[in-house]
């Protein structure tokens, strides 16, 4: 065993870090390399979402390290539209492959672990999304072990021996508490919920219109989980045995998963819970394995949507906010799915109702993630519609009966006077 900043000096200027993300974020081992910030220089520092502070981003460090987001967390979001930390737009399912084709190869990984079981494996807890495979071709491994990680179940684990150096640390996991859906959530999971049916596999994205949807299921028979992530929203689902994954194709009976956000409840859930399958995210966000289960129903979240279906979801016009995600993967694989449903789900209003998130056109330099070639089902508090395979006239027609009323003549003047005469 190493102190944190005894580990944390294999870390050299210009080298490129990995970080443990979401609720395994190596807190202790991040602190130790933001110590060292005098003698580091040009320091790329990846992840996807992470709990923490993200303090590496902080101008005052800003000669020390530079973060490349792979997905967007809150910690970041100002760093990156500053412009002092950089942005990748990936899918999900992809980010694997930059580790191991040398696109991204990467220096050090920092890991959060639990404590080598007596066999001399440590399990990565509830993420291994692409975790896992940084730690297999990083060219150093330092992992803190805390004795409060879960251990969870499925390709989950390192041995000992892949690891060179550890620090063990006591120490709180970092948690995401759920979010209270506000009125306009809890219309749009009643729309997204009517459509769900029996034997259902369910991806669910965070926040609280997933959670709200998950709360209306609660009379469904024989669900399942595929999906990249999940939250505390499916335990109660699980303990009234409406979740039993027993229509699922593949991995049935369990509930498979890439990592989980959540509370402490729901951390102390996963631990040497069986029913869980953690997987690599190059699993379980492929489109093709994905469609291999029946009736899969993935809901996923929007920022704004044009009349032709055009779906921006990582940023407000030029601004980076979030991250492509996974929602193409599983908008693709539930698409092409036996009695798939992939649904897209915004509130028709943003800025307390003084701008409509359906627009005629998308705001300047806003990206778009799902192209209208792959939008199928649209979601508001005012219904629910599906634009695939619908002409431009028939899309623009469905947005509108689901805008905001305040808003509906504007769209239709604009929409008029989009099309060709």
């Amino acid at each position: 065993m190493a102190s944190a900043s005894e580990a944390i000096s294999v870390i050299q200027s210009n080298d490129r870090v990995y970080v443990h993300q979401g609720c395994a974020q190596p807190e202790p081992l991040i602190d130790a390399m933001i110590d060292r910030a005098g003698e580091l220089r040009n320091v790329e520092v990846v992840h996807m979402a992470t709990m923490g502070s993200g303090r590496y981003t902080q101008s005052e460090y800003r000669e020390s390290f530079r973060h490349n987001a792979l997905f967007i967390g809150a910690n970041v979001r100002g760093a990156v539209q500053q412009r002092r930390a950089d942005y990748i737009p990936i899918f999900l399912g992809e980010i694997e492959g930059l580790f191991t084709d040398g696109t991204l190869p990467l220096d050090v990984a920092l890991l959060q672990t639990t404590l080598p079981d007596r066999n001399g494996f440590v399990s990565l807890g509830p993420s291994i999304d692409v975790s896992l495979t940084a730690a297999k071709v990083a060219r150093h491994v330092v992992a803190v072990t805390n004795p409060r990680m879960p251990r969870t179940h499925g390709d989950t684990y390192l041995h000992v021996s892949e690891i060179d150096t550890f620090v063990e640390e006591d120490f709180p996991l970092a948690e995401l508490e759920p979010r209270t859906p506000l009125d306009e959530h809890r219309a749009i999971a009643r729309h997204v919920a009517a459509l769900i049916p029996d034997g259902a596999t369910m991806q669910m994205g965070i926040g609280a219109i997933p959670d709200a949807i998950l709360d209306l299921l609660g009379n469904h028979k024989h669900l399942g989980v595929h999906s990249e992530m999940f939250s505390d929203g499916i335990i109660p689902l699980l303990e009234k045995g409406v979740i039993d994954n027993s229509n699922k194709k593949i991995n049935p009976n369990k509930v498979v998963a890439g990592f989980a956000l959540g509370s402490h409840r729901l951390l102390d859930y996963i631990h040497e819970n069986p029913i869980f399958e953690f997987r690599q995210t190059r699993y379980t966000n492929d489109p093709f394995q994905i469609a291999r289960n029946p009736k899969v129903c993935a809901v996923n979240a929007a920022i704004e949507v044009d009349l032709t279906g055009q779906i921006c979801a990582d940023s407000l016009g030029e601004l980076p906010f979030s991250g492509i995600g996974g929602q193409v993967d599983f908008i693709r694989g539930a698409a092409r799915s036996e009695g798939g449903m992939p649904f897209l789900c915004l509130p028709a209003t943003a800025k307390g109702g003084k701008l409509s998130r359906i627009v005629s056109q998308l705001k300047p330099g806003a990206g778009v993630v799902t192209s209208r070639g792959d939008v199928h089902w649209v979601v508001t508090e005012f219904g629910a519609v599906n634009l695939h395979g619908k002409n431009l006239r028939q899309r623009a027609q469905l947005l509108i009966s689901i805008a905001h009323p305040d808003f509906r003549e504007q769209l239709e003047r604009e929409s008029f006077a989009l099309r060709p005469a």
